[in-house]
């Protein structure tokens, strides 16, 4: 493929974005780096697993796209999948080595993420990988606290007490 027209990182973000793993496995073939940031610190990784796109995430990793490079918030990938909801993909960032416990710059973790925001297909995933549920933000509120905070039924049935 000739990609002299456009910049490799900003081709490789695109296709990350569109889930094109033709397009991700060729860049990364012609030497571009797995690992990149854009300007908001996002990676090519971080990109496909916030859309939901499977196989890219697993050609990424397997480039050796790092699951614990933080966005310019300090957000991981693993966090944006908490986030959205995609347990497969969780699992598979878990699986390839991402940090349960990483937290952003409001010291929030993918446990948080995913209690606050009512996924409750993958507070099970996170606890059962081992998530410390001890865990407090800024704020100094526990994955548990954000989950009674959203009236979190599903979530307070599965976490541990304090």
């Amino acid at each position: 493929m000739d990609f002299t027209s456009s910049r490799p990182e900003d081709l490789l973000f695109d296709a990350a974005r569109r889930g094109d793993v033709a397009t991700i496995s060729a860049l990364l073939a012609e030497g571009t780096d797995v690992n990149t940031q854009d300007g908001r610190g996002y990676t090519a990784l971080i990109l496909a697993a916030y859309d939901n796109h499977i196989e890219a995430v697993r050609v990424l990793l397997e480039a050796g796209a790092d699951p614990n490079r933080h966005d310019a918030s300090g957000n991981t990938a693993l966090m944006g999948v908490s986030f959205k909801g995609y347990p497969e993909i969780a699992q598979l960032l878990i699986d390839n080595g991402a940090d349960l416990n990483a937290r952003n710059g409001n010291e929030g973790t993918a446990l948080m993420f995913a209690t606050l925001f009512g996924r409750h297909n993958i507070v099970p995933v996170l606890l059962e990988a081992g998530a410390d549920t001890t865990l407090r933000d800024v704020r100094g509120l526990s994955a548990r606290d954000l989950a009674v905070q959203q009236g979190n039924e599903e979530a307070l049935k599965v976490l541990p007490p304090q």
